[in-house]
């Protein structure tokens, strides 16, 4: 009695080894390697991140992940000053900065979760539409308050929005020009090259990829 129980359980004990061994050989080290392979054959630039690389080939960040165009912060200052030669992104509203390892400096995205009549986000919106229009605005081009459109004053649900609008984009054609020394069809030109419509011709909007075309612009002028 005691010895068929003691070989069933080592039955038992050996099939359940079996079954692990399998299902990790399958689980763990086929399928991954097989999805990979697909991934990588099919979707290589999606699976390795959606990557844009400079002129050189270097790396500069993902197409899906915004980023901002600042200059270096002086002392005393909360909010850096946009770095004007650069297309600017819409806005982005850090929630907080990262307390729990602070080797790291980390803005944390998300909505401002705030309703169309909260008083703060009407001023928000009002200092940032007077930004653009003066940050925008060139000895020989004017911006008019009515030219400046929605994503220029909002930031995305996520705040890491990495596309502006077509309208966006050339609303700051003409600073951007002047910023570089370039004239104002050649930029026109980048923001053209630059632009994606919409997906399968009806779904989503026009959208211009900000770190694409800015990486296009110092490819084209050199700026580091």
């Amino acid at each position: 009695m005691t010895h068929t129980s003691v070989s069933g359980t080592a039955r038992v004990l050996g099939a359940g080894l079996r079954a692990l061994l399998v299902l990790t050989l399958v689980c763990g080290v086929i399928y991954p390697l097989a999805v990979t392979g697909v991934a990588q054959a099919l979707f290589h630039d999606k699976a390795n991140g959606s990557e844009i690389r400079d002129g050189g080939g270097q790396v500069v960040g993902s197409s899906l992940i915004g980023q901002r165009y600042d200059l270096p912060a002086k002392d005393g200052q909360e909010t850096p000053a946009p770095d004007l030669k650069w297309f600017q992104p819409r806005p982005s509203n850090g929630l907080g900065s990262n307390s729990v390892n602070t080797q790291y400096s980390l803005i944390l995205s998300g909505a401002t979760n705030r309703s169309g009549d909260n008083e703060e986000l009407i001023q928000w919106v009002k200092d940032a539409k007077a930004a653009v229009v003066k940050d925008n605005s060139t000895a020989t081009h004017r911006v008019r308050p009515a030219d400046v459109p929605a994503d220029a004053v909002t930031s995305s649900g996520s705040g890491l929005d990495p596309d502006i609008s077509p309208a966006y984009a050339e609303l700051q054609v003409h600073r951007v020009a002047e910023r570089n020394g370039l004239d104002v069809p050649t930029v026109d030109r980048l923001v053209a090259e630059h632009t994606s419509g919409r997906l399968l011709g009806f779904l989503g909007e026009p959208r211009v990829n900000v770190l694409e075309l800015n990486t296009a612009l110092r490819d084209l002028t050199g700026n580091r």
